[in-house]
């Protein structure tokens, strides 16, 4: 199985990029693991919703351009759906299972992701209620990805 985290912006903190490399390693036993990412626009200095509305809509343009019609896409948004790390292992392995394409987690950037966005994806994914600068969500989410991997796998990590 072929995964993808597109994410807006680039990881550049060492100690978020040493984790998120971690973590694929770990998950290369599971399938094949790709990091995408877009350009982080910078937002206006004097912001209004038009203009922040435009830089989302551009941001989600480069996101969709990376996407494929076969892709199953879920979107990591704040009202997205909440799992604990049991549900979210036998969600996965659903995934999995049914989805012919890659299977393409989306990380918006500081604003979040474009309408285009959320109505492209099979579905959205909350990690919680809770902002998270895109780098850390982005080692997060690799973190909850490898415990459902172990979980499914029967191997103890979870506890």
């Amino acid at each position: 199985m072929q995964f993808v985290i597109l994410s807006v912006g680039k990881m550049k903190e060492k100690p978020y990029r040493q984790m998120a490399d971690e973590y694929i390693k770990r998950l290369g036993r599971f399938g094949r693991f790709e990091e995408m990412e877009v350009p982080d626009l910078s937002e206006p200095e004097h912001s209004s919703p038009a203009l922040e509305k435009q830089v989302m809509d551009r941001e989600g343009a480069a996101i969709l351009a990376r996407i494929r019609p076969s892709d199953y896409v879920i979107a990591m948004a704040i009202r997205g759906k909440m799992r604990t790390s049991e549900e979210t292992a036998e969600w996965l392995s659903r995934c999995m299972t049914t989805t012919q394409g890659r299977i393409v987690f989306v990380i918006g950037g500081s604003l979040g992701l474009s309408g285009e966005v959320l109505a492209r994806a099979n579905e959205s994914f909350s990690m919680s209620p809770m902002t998270f600068p895109h780098q850390l969500a982005k080692v997060m989410l690799l973190e909850q990805v490898y415990r459902a991997m172990k979980i499914t796998a029967g191997e103890r990590y979870h506890k």
